[in-house]
């Protein structure tokens, strides 16, 4: 049970300090936000908006892409549960805990839990990028139309919110894929858990690709 509760708020506390780190230290993801509504404001003075189309069209491909991934990993995982005494055989391999069925059905289930929050992320992403578009779509080619300005302030902010659901959907995953180590035990659990935690708050606070936005113009 600790090892379950240090599961779950490691999960939860990694994504409120991504979302709303400090301006002092902000994380990747609130830098690339600001790049985004840059990117809207751009749009503007371009007649031509091909590319601004088929970036947006992209960034679709990849919330539909891991959506359908969670889609066949559930259903795996689901035919696991169906077969938990083979799991609990192949687990006995890797502990000498010796649970019965119903809790190697229960663990299962926590992973069906993940993947279930990273699909509906992913949907919801797909479905917000997809009203980006059509707002993109909607905004004046006249860069001095009275209020088009408010175009790209509402495109800018789905974007936003588009790209926190898809992280989100990301996050779901990586605590996913360390509820797997659960078979091997608490222990393990834990480790993984933990393990997870770094990997993403360094990759959102020490990475070298933060560094490089981070970078003044040169």
């Amino acid at each position: 049970m600790a090892a379950l509760a240090l599961l779950f708020t490691l999960w939860a506390a990694v994504g409120w300090w991504i979302e709303h780190s400090s301006a002092r230290k902000p994380s990747t993801s609130s830098i690339m936000a600001s790049y985004r509504r840059e990117w809207m404001t751009q749009m503007l003075a371009r007649e031509n908006r091909i590319f601004d189309s088929q970036t947006i069209g992209t960034l679709r491909q990849s919330t539909a892409f891991f959506a359908s991934t969670c889609v066949i990993a559930i259903g795996g995982t689901l035919a696991l549960i169906g077969n938990a005494e083979q799991v609990a055989g192949v687990a006995a391999d890797l502990t000498t805990a010796s649970d019965p069925a119903i809790v190697w059905e229960l663990k299962l289930l926590v992973i069906v839990f993940f993947l279930t929050n990273a699909f509906l992320k992913f949907v919801w992403s797909n479905r917000l990028f997809g009203y980006c578009s059509v707002m993109m779509g909607a905004t004046p080619n006249k860069p001095d139309t009275d209020g088009i300005a408010k175009y790209a302030h509402k495109a800018a902010e789905l974007n936003i919110a588009a790209a926190r659901s898809f992280n989100r959907g990301l996050r779901a995953i990586y605590f996913g894929l360390a509820t797997v180590a659960w078979l091997g035990g608490p222990e393990v659990l834990i480790a993984a858990t933990v393990l997870t935690f770094l990997v993403i708050w360094r990759r959102e606070f020490a990475s070298q690709s933060r560094r490089v936005l981070l970078e003044q113009d040169l």
